[in-house]
């Protein structure tokens, strides 16, 4: 195989920050009194776009609402945003890392903000659980099939 021939693949974390954030919460104060657990509901999308020169956004977004009936209690929304490097990758293959690894590199300061910022509203403690961003990936590949 030629020099040619042999592609170098390269991936890079280049910056990690907080794009955007936000937390509402219209439950307080009389959400303190009660003592039923809210539902949570947890929302998550990945979007990326080419900065030119192999370089790449991604950005996760989450929003986490809690409800106590109709009522919302607290409204979480987040930005985590990255920007990636990635060189000898084919289509499929920069796909799959953008789509899928890098989201899930993002994904702990994505729980980390939201859990210190829930917790500084004085609400109790918010882990969210992990998240398997290659299933999630297969099932979007797997619905553009499908709508085709």
């Amino acid at each position: 195989m030629t020099e040619e021939q042999q592609t170098t693949q390269n991936l890079n974390i280049e910056q990690i920050y907080v794009k955007d954030i936000s937390l509402e919460t219209p439950g307080l104060p009389e959400a303190f009194k009660q003592k039923e657990q809210s539902e949570l509901f947890v929302d998550l999308n990945v979007h990326d776009t080419p900065l030119g020169d192999h370089f790449y956004e991604v950005v996760l977004s989450a929003t986490i609402t809690a409800k106590e009936g109709e009522k919302v209690i607290f409204l979480v929304e987040l930005e985590q945003a990255g920007i990636f490097s990635a060189e000898g990758f084919n289509e499929a293959q920069l796909s799959h890392l953008l789509g899928a690894y890098c989201p899930s590199v993002l994904f702990p300061y994505a729980r980390e903000m939201i859990a210190n910022l829930i917790m500084h509203a004085g609400l109790p403690q918010l882990n969210l659980a992990p998240v398997n961003f290659d299933a999630l990936y297969r099932q979007q590949l797997q619905q553009q099939e499908k709508s085709k």
